[in-house]
């Protein structure tokens, strides 16, 4: 069992091994007079997010809040299987967010149409969450969860529209969920910093997501909490790179999508491109061109193909 990683005195980074990927998807473990979680992974990670509290001496009744940045299922599928196993805690969640943790039919059912007969494999079981254990915050709230230590939640809309941000003060950093896009420590242990965008289906707006990132350039911070994957200390590389990639990602979307081809081609033309910008800016940067990060940069660009493709052609007028 891989133990958490300690980040501050009283910040721990549990690996949820999302789709059996190392260092894919984490959940944030704060130690405060309020134990708190942010972010559940889906269903299939409970097991190790449970380990991971084991090893810390925490049992799941201490847990008195579990936080979600948003409702996607990488991030949120599992909320309502691991308050199951935490009976003192309260899931918060985003003004938008609510009502899909309560009934998740729609979640479960656009997941099924992307993912099909994967779909139990990857995410079941996604279980409703009593109303009575949901607290929905929206921009400005906060919440104590020690003597002189309130988080503080800030709407970011960009990646989803069902998305907040926590800024923890006493650290002076923010937990970003997939607004301020993904980080890859895998890269950074081979001295290359990395960080993209991501785009995935199917709220992406990059004015949103130009703005969001503009609060958190407000806040003057030091440190982001990537819901993928990870602490980076260095927010002016993470801005200026995601931002830079944006538009890569961007220009070729729109490129691909001007093409008279199947919408299905178009996700993989989206995909084959800036896979391809990736392969030959990392491939400068001297990593190895059979390095096993690539298959998760391909599975990434991938997801994010699909969210610029359905921004595009919902701006033109068509519909995936």
């Amino acid at each position: 069992m891989k133990k958490p990683v300690q980040l501050s005195e009283k910040l721990f980074l549990i690996d949820d091994y999302d789709l059996s990927i190392a260092e894919r998807t984490g959940t944030y473990l704060l130690m405060e007079d309020e134990l708190t979680l942010i972010e559940t992974s889906a269903s299939p990670s409970i097991p190790h997010i449970l380990d991971g509290l084991k090893s810390m001496n925490v049992t799941p009744a201490d847990i008195q809040y579990i936080i979600v940045t948003h409702i996607h299922l990488d991030h949120a599928g599992g909320t309502g299987l691991m308050l199951q196993k935490c009976p003192n805690a309260k899931v918060v969640v985003h003004p938008k967010g609510a009502r899909h943790l309560a009934d998740p039919s729609r979640l479960i059912q656009g997941a099924k149409a992307v993912y099909g007969e994967k779909f139990d494999q990857l995410f079941d079981p996604i279980i409703p969450i009593p109303e009575g254990r949901l607290v929905v915050k929206g921009d400005g709230d906060s919440l104590e969860i020690s003597h002189g230590l309130k988080l503080e939640f800030l709407d970011t809309p960009g990646h989803a529209n069902h998305h907040f941000s926590i800024y923890h003060p006493a650290l002076k950093g923010v937990f970003t969920g997939d607004t301020a896009g993904i980080f890859y420590p895998q890269l950074y242990r081979e001295g290359i910093e990395f960080y993209l965008p991501s785009t995935s289906p199917n709220q992406f707006d990059p004015e949103k997501m130009r703005h969001s990132i503009g609060r958190y350039k407000d806040l003057g911070i030091e440190r982001i909490f990537f819901g993928h994957y990870g602490m980076s200390e260095n927010p002016a590389a993470v801005f200026k790179q995601v931002e830079e990639w944006l538009e890569v990602f961007l220009e070729e979307a729109k490129l691909a999508v001007s093409q008279e081809i199947h919408p299905d081609q178009q996700v993989q033309e989206i995909t084959r491109t800036i896979y391809g910008k990736i392969k030959a800016h990392l491939t400068e940067q001297g990593l190895n061109e059979n390095h096993p990060i690539y298959e998760l940069l391909h599975l990434d660009i991938n997801v994010s193909a699909m969210g610029l493709a359905h921004y595009f052609q919902k701006k033109n007028g068509g519909s995936r």
